[in-house]
């Protein structure tokens, strides 16, 4: 049985590729009966020739990536494109080491713990980029003997 013709005609009346029609193998017979254009747009109406629905690429690999992403994973050196000051920019890793530094400072004299002299020294100090964190700044007041083991929260 070659449906080879019908296949084609098919195809073309209802704007789709060939491999997208089909045919019912109940009705091949018929089908085959079928030669001119009115013929199978007749058996098109009796739904006995259809277009299979387009397939489209799943989402589902992409989306579970998507959510491996938004966990945090899949960030590793072999991921990366671009400098590391591309992905956290070199101001705002500064302020990030800044603020906690200059908070302490703001906090040890409002309790009294320094006076406006060291405070304004250390300041300074930190804004040369003296100390990496915080923790760096409590080592070195102790070490110079503004803060004294009890007076450390």
């Amino acid at each position: 049985m070659n449906l080879k013709t019908q296949r084609r005609l098919a195809a073309e009346l209802l704007k789709c590729g060939e491999n997208r029609v089909w045919m019912d193998p109940e009705q091949l017979e018929e089908i085959e009966k079928a030669v001119t254009r009115r013929d199978i747009s007749n058996l098109i109406k009796q739904g006995i020739i259809k277009a299979k629905p387009v397939k489209n690429n799943s989402r589902g690999r992409i989306r579970k990536r998507l959510a491996q992403k938004a966990k945090g994973r899949r960030k590793g050196h072999g991921s990366r494109k671009g400098k590391a000051t591309a992905r956290l920019p070199r101001k705002r890793r500064w302020i990030q080491t800044i603020r906690p530094i200059r908070a302490y400072l703001r906090e040890l004299r409002d309790k009294g713990l320094i006076d406006r002299s060291v405070y304004r020294l250390y300041y300074r100090r930190a804004k040369g980029g003296q100390f990496k964190n915080k923790a760096h700044l409590k080592l070195h007041l102790e070490l110079e003997g503004y803060l004294k083991e009890e007076n450390k929260q």
